[in-house]
């Protein structure tokens, strides 16, 4: 995935229509600090609401940028780990995700950037390296739009086998988008991942809030063989609702003739995009009935055709455009155009294709038996089994599209609290192991778990009645409860169940029945 560079210094067509600027429906996260703040103009806020795990650091190095002085850095793990910031949504709604990221020498100055993951529910987004923009005094982010397919969204980033550094974030944003934006995607299936976002022919800082209303950043870009037009045009907002501020400026060719350059500046991998162009000038340029209609390919693939750019403006895009290495745009007069070619601004993304997600019910259950443990695996947040390689700690997964909690296997990892009731929905399980912990508290009716065919809750501190649903376990092969807290007698026909294994030594109120 194309990451973009963050200076510390601070097919159809459609017409334009008006729009209203207003503060955008905004979280906005500053990673590792202890306090809010308000940063121009907007409101701030600590991590600690959204996140318990990993640690706050304070970068060494001087930046200018407020939000870049703390990080919260998380432990590299031999195995693959993800630690996810979880944010309040409104479900159906599409939002943008904007992770940033300044190293500062938080893993001390000898040590090079951490190469790792970044993940969004169950979809891995992609890989953050920020090893050339550091090397340069630059910060990094990443930007993605996702629609919420929930009452929250996590956002993860994740150690792997890149490289032996702790991985860490700066700031998060999540930011709801009007929801004509990038309407054309089909968001069940897929996420964008921002390459490029420009407002051509400008060479001034980066335009975002308040100019544009959902502070995307829009960088300058500028050719020498272009000239650029300074007038400020009447330009409210497109599908899309780009800020007016983009078409101040627009990259032209000096005659009638052919406009072709390079964008994005870098080389794409080869993966399918989403592309989105905008036109507009002012009516002084149609007097005299002059006319402005040109052809717009990609590579040599035309892109659209007959694009007359009148001053109310036009948006081109393509949903799904297959494109590989160096990107080159021509745009080409027609016969009788008078006026030459011309383009304001830019937007492309890739495609990430979704990954699954856990079964909401079994989510909801394992949430539930989280919050009723303590010292849980530091890990457990997020999406309990996806990405595939990131399930959380001791769980295991069903493959396919129906992803279902089948094990949990907690042995000896310092639990406490109670065993959830919750547990009884997690219908897919065939083991359960949780033995030689601290759980205390009754063991929950088990009853509903059809396929169960291990249980280990031995060492423990489970109290109680000896629970009398195991002998209506179908599939029950072992059956470890010993040194615990039992009282009560072992029913007769667990004792009986062919096939069975039962350990329950070391309760010491528990009887056997009488032969």
């Amino acid at each position: 995935m194309s990451h973009l560079r963050l200076l510390l210094l601070s097919a159809a067509v459609f017409s334009l229509v008006s729009s209203t600027l207003s503060q955008p429906s905004a979280t906005l996260i500053d990673c590792g600090a202890s306090a809010s703040s308000v940063i121009a103009g907007r409101s701030w806020q600590p991590d600690g609401d959204f996140i318990s795990a990993g640690t706050s650091k304070n970068v060494s190095e001087q930046v200018l940028d407020q939000v870049l002085s703390t990080v919260r850095s998380f432990p590299a793990a031999a195995t693959r780990r993800k630690f996810c910031y979880v944010v309040a949504v409104s479900r159906g709604w599409k939002y943008t995700i904007r992770t940033t990221y300044f190293y500062g020498g938080v893993n001390g100055k000898a040590n090079p950037p951490p190469v790792f993951d970044q993940i969004v529910d169950g979809t891995l987004w992609g890989v953050v390296n920020t090893t050339a923009d550091y090397a340069e005094g630059l910060a990094s982010y990443y930007e993605g739009v996702f629609l919420a397919q929930g009452k929250s969204m996590s956002v993860c980033v994740a150690s792997n086998s890149y490289t032996a550094s702790d991985p860490f974030i700066s700031a998060l944003e999540v930011v709801r988008l009007d929801g004509s934006v990038y309407n054309s995607t089909e968001f069940g299936g897929f996420g964008l991942s921002l390459v490029a976002r420009h407002a051509f022919g400008y060479s001034g800082p980066i335009i975002r809030f308040p100019d544009d209303e959902f502070d995307r950043f829009w960088e300058p870009y500028s050719l020498n063989s272009t000239v650029s037009n300074n007038r400020k045009l009447e330009v409210s907002g497109f599908w899309n609702l780009p800020p007016s501020r983009i078409f101040n400026t627009d990259l032209r060719a000096t005659q009638v003739q052919p406009l072709e350059f390079t964008w994005p500046p870098m080389p794409l991998k080869n993966s399918v995009y989403y592309i989105a162009l905008y036109f507009a000038h002012d009516s002084d340029s149609l007097d005299g009935g002059g006319s402005r209609v040109f052809d717009v390919s990609v590579n040599g693939v035309t892109y659209y055709k007959e694009l007359s750019v009148a001053p109310a403006g036009a948006v081109i895009f393509a949903s799904r455009w297959p494109l590989e290495g160096q990107t080159t745009l021509k745009l080409s007069p027609r016969s009788g155009s008078t006026l030459p070619p011309l383009v304001n601004g830019g937007e492309m993304f890739e495609l990430i294709a979704l990954g699954g997600r856990t079964l909401v019910r079994d989510a909801t259950a394992l949430n539930a038996i989280k919050r009723s443990f303590e010292n849980v695996p530091v890990d457990w947040s997020g999406d309990p089994c996806m990405p595939k390689n990131y399930s959380w700690t001791g769980v295991t997964c069903s493959e396919g599209p129906r992803i279902r909690i089948v094990a949990l296997n907690l042995t000896n990892m310092g639990l406490s609290g109670s065993l959830a009731p919750e547990v009884a929905r997690l219908t897919a399980l065939s083991s359960i192991w949780l033995g030689n912990n601290s759980l205390s508290g009754s063991i929950p009716d088990f009853g509903s778990l059809k396929l169960l065919e291990s249980v280990h809750l031995e060492d423990n501190r489970f109290s109680g009645p000896f629970p009398s649903f195991f002998s209506g376990v179908p599939r029950l092969r072992e059956l470890f409860l010993q040194n615990n807290n039992l009282t009560g007698q072992v029913p007769s026909n667990l004792l009986q169940k062919p096939g069975l294994e039962l350990r329950t030594s070391g309760n010491p109120f528990l009887t056997q029945p009488p032969r």
